[in-house]
């Protein structure tokens, strides 16, 4: 993408469909006249005279418990510099954002307009009744040590200042890992530090309060090492000045076991690598480009152990890891602040979680077989849904042990639990499905290329990585709309089916079509008809292996694009009827829907099959099955045949696959809520178990249903995806938004992806 096309789409997105990022929703009824009553007058006066009473019942009774502000002044808004408030508040909505979908924190940002300390600090001060945290952003060095420091001193809420801290206590979990594996004590290492801003100062007093000694530190700023005998100096730049005669970076780096790099790209050589000692541990986390590339530091020292702020390569230093599950344990204890005892206690959490086994999701996500503590994974990768019942915790303990917490934490399952549970209503299954797409990017058929949002979903597919696209359509319209859009790639392919030019290619697809349908009443005149037809020709491409995957049906009714993929592809051996299920957003989490698009009124073993296909498609997910069968009746409640067909599936599931989670025949309601089940149904396969895949018995009742949801809620839905097919393809519903299509891309990636597995693990068995 062109960076005026990149800075276009950037525009938009903060502008469309409304302004900005973030919104207040309200948590409360408010449908009625009374409801209006509680929530204001003359309702709302109660819980103010018991606020007034004790001023901490306004943890009770408002959402100051789970409210942080996000603050700045603008001085220092990422690698812009001073731009003034206005200009950071994208900024401020975009931590807002991260904080709610990875620690569920309401949050308030707020720009103010001074650069005097004193004044922000008195803003900060006369607002902070409002919040139960202060998370202080983009405020440039040195001001913003002061104003933290006094804020802290000042307040009986948590501050933190994010851009110091955040980066210090997931860079110190990493060093920590990283000398382990390195065979190397933080007490004896020699470590250079580039930068001496906000968040190279806060690395290095962490990296002290676990044991590295001051006089092995060496610090750098612009003007080179920071030595005791250069003059003027700050507070902060005093505390690491160094006795040694050395002046450059060069000198810093020999023999040096550790180098942490929060400076500028390209500032250490090959040779500076060469010159550290064994084992080096680096850490370049410059933005966007490291203080040595990644791949030639790896080509240098085939034994360093490296980490960047970068996602595209192990060991990302990314501070999401860190203050959104901070805030959170402070939070849920109603600590005063936040001090060196809880930050160090998240560095642990961290670092002990890196060692633990990591779940298939997230092996899945990012493509591997499975990642294990070691040089390339000495910190949790972002997606990872074990970190908000790690490092929470561990914060709201040391809080607790320090004497900061004003608030106990007695049954630590149950705080668990409530914290796995705050995830329900985030995306984060489709950003697992898009980084696991990028792992090993599928060529996609994209049939309607010459349909502008078509080719737009094509365009994002592509430059994001997901996929390659191949664009099938009348070839003049095609390059019209992508010179519209600035899709200017010549690499790809653009194919009109009906062209002169694809003749050859459309009488080799007919001559194979009609040797595997010749006997179900096609001619050879009949298949060459057809393969001028994209569907059909699109699907004969991903036959022959001329794509990986295809995707089509956003002009054209679902039942017209289902019959060629069914005739040319085909089913998987022992699959009688394909069928599809949706894949749904809500806010209990992830929930699947079948059959939703093909099967009318399907039989006892047809239900059967459905449930086995969407069980095997919901691992592809990384997730963990929970399926429950629905209908009318409950338990053999009912002896009608629309019911006992239900009933006689889940038999057969039981006899067939007895470790499936499957149960039912259930009502929906019983089957989504865990305590209504267990009460009434404790012997079920379901009982304790949270559901998360409904099998519907008839069409009629899934399709409307899920169609239901995604209308009435705003539940946002992936699919239809089709099970049971031979090939991964996938069938759009008619009108699919641009960002429907992009996640079927992705779907239709990691399907192939799954596939290809499939086969090679087949192959391998026959060989063996």
């Amino acid at each position: 993408m062109s960076k005026e096309s990149r800075r276009r789409e950037a525009l938009v997105y903060h502008a469309k469909p409304k302004p900005g990022k973030i919104q207040v929703v309200p948590s409360k009824k408010y449908a009625t006249q009374r409801d209006l009553s509680l929530a204001y007058s003359p309702g709302v006066a109660e819980p103010c005279l018991e606020i007034e009473k004790e001023t901490n019942n306004v943890y009770k009774y408002t959402n100051k418990g789970n409210l942080v502000a996000v603050i700045s002044n603008g001085t220092a808004v990422l690698g812009l510099g001073n731009i003034g408030p206005e200009a950071s508040k994208p900024v401020m909505e975009g931590k807002g954002l991260l904080f709610k979908i990875f620690a569920d924190i309401d949050v308030f940002d707020i720009e103010v307009n001074t650069e005097n300390i004193d004044e922000f600090i008195e803003t900060v001060k006369n607002i902070s009744p409002t919040f139960g945290g202060i998370n202080l952003e983009d405020i440039k060095a040195p001001e913003a040590f002061e104003i933290e420091r006094r804020l802290k001193e000042e307040l009986d809420i948590p501050v933190m200042h994010d851009d110091q801290h955040g980066t210090a206590i997931i860079s110190a979990a990493a060093l920590l890992n990283a000398l382990e594996l390195a065979d190397k004590k933080i007490e004896e290492v020699s470590i250079v530090i580039s930068g001496a801003g906000a968040a190279a100062v806060s690395c290095t007093k962490l990296y002290k309060s676990f044991g590295a000694k001051a006089e092995n530190i060496v610090m750098l700023d612009s003007k080179g090492v920071i030595r005791k005998d250069r003059d003027n100096l700050s507070k902060e730049k005093e505390e690491f000045a160094t006795a040694r005669k050395i002046d450059t970076l060069e000198e810093a780096m020999k023999n040096a076991d550790v180098f942490v790099g929060l400076s500028i790209a390209d500032i250490v050589s090959p040779d500076m690598l060469k010159s550290m000692a064994d084992n080096p541990i680096v850490f370049a986390m410059a933005n966007p480009n490291p203080e040595i590339d990644y791949d030639l530091a790896i080509k240098t020292r085939k034994d360093i152990i490296m980490a960047t702020g970068r996602s595209d390569h192990p060991n990302q230093v990314n501070n999401v890891l860190g203050f959104p599950f901070i805030f959170r344990g402070a939070l849920d204890v109603r600590a005063t602040k936040i001090n060196e005892e809880m930050k160090m206690a998240a560095v642990k959490a961290l670092a002990e979680l890196a060692k633990e086994p990591v779940p298939e999701q997230v092996n899945i996500a990012y493509g591997e077989t499975r990642l294990t503590f070691g040089r390339d994974y000495i910190i949790p990768k972002p997606f990872d849904p074990r970190l908000i019942a790690a490092v929470p915790p561990a914060v709201a303990k040391a809080a607790m042990e320090s004497g900061v917490a004003t608030e106990d934490i007695v049954n630590w399952q149950k705080y668990e639990d409530e914290l796995h549970e705050r995830l329900g209503s985030d995306n984060k299954i489709i950003r697992l499905l898009l980084n696991r797409a990028r792992t090993n990017p599928k060529r996609i058929v994209f049939a309607e290329a010459d349909h502008l949002d078509v080719l737009k979903a094509a365009q994002i597919v592509y430059e994001e990585g997901i996929g390659i696209p191949v664009l099938l359509g009348r070839k003049e319209i095609i390059l019209e709309l992508m010179e519209q859009l600035e899709f200017d790639i010549e690499n790809l392919e653009i194919i009109d089916p009906k062209s002169d030019e694809q003749e050859e290619k459309r009488n080799y697809y007919a001559e194979k079509h009609w040797k595997n349908r010749r006997r179900s009443g096609i001619t050879l005149y009949d298949a060459q008809k057809i393969m001028r037809e994209r569907n059909y020709f699109a699907a004969m491409m991903v036959n022959e292996g001329d794509a990986d995957t295809m995707i089509s049906g956003y002009s054209r009714a679902y039942p017209s694009v289902v019959r060629p993929v069914l005739e040319t592809i085909g089913r998987f051996d022992g699959v009688s009827k394909v069928a599809t299920t949706n894949l749904m957003l809500t806010k209990r989490g992830p929930l699947f829907i079948s059959d939703t698009s093909i099967n009318i009124d399907p039989t006892a073993k047809e239900l059967a099959k459905i449930a086995q296909m969407t069980n095997y498609t919901m691992k592809m997910f990384g997730l963990t099955p929970v399926i429950a069968m629905v209908s009318y009746a409950n338990f053999g409640s009912s002896k009608d045949p629309h019911a006992t067909k239900v009933k006689e599936a889940v038999e057969y599931l039981h006899k067939v696959t007895p470790d499936m989670h499957v149960d039912g025949e259930l009502q929906t309601d019983f089957a989504l809520n865990p305590t209504l089940l267990q009460k009434k149904f404790p012997f079920s396969k379901l009982a304790g178990k949270k559901v998360n895949a409904l099998i519907f018995p008839n069409l009629d009742s899934a399709n409307s249903n899920y169609k239901l949801l995604k209308e009435l809620n705003g539940v946002e839905s992936i699919g239809p995806i089709m099970l049971g097919m031979r090939k991964p393809v996938h069938i759009l519903q008619l009108g699919a938004s641009v960002e429907e299509m992009v996640n079927m891309a992705a779907v239709s990636v990691v399907d192939a992806q799954q596939k290809e597995k499939r086969e090679k693990e087949a192959l391998k068995q026959q060989k063996d």
